[in-house]
């Protein structure tokens, strides 16, 4: 199943853009994902397991290096959609 996370981080820090380009930038070092970025939020696009993985991983290091943050996520699953709601 394929899915795409929309993620923001809000890093409760004075310096809080560092942390996010931080934050961007592993995510980039991946394969198999896509990863697009806007001025709000980030998109990460592939295969629902991996994705739901790697996002546990570097949240965890986000928070590890930054203390207190804020993740708001929106989650869509493709395939559900391509294939119609199931009875």
């Amino acid at each position: 199943m394929q899915v795409m996370v929309e993620l923001s981080l809000y890093p409760l820090a004075e310096k809080y853009i560092e942390p996010i380009k931080t934050f961007i930038e592993r995510l980039h070092s991946y394969e198999n994902i896509e990863v697009d970025t806007s001025r709000t939020s980030t998109q990460i696009t592939g295969e629902y397991d991996y994705v739901m993985a790697l996002l546990t991983k570097e949240m965890k290091i986000t928070h590890q290096q930054v203390g207190q943050a804020v993740f708001v996520a929106k989650v869509l699953n493709f395939d559900a959609m391509q294939s119609g709601p199931k009875e």
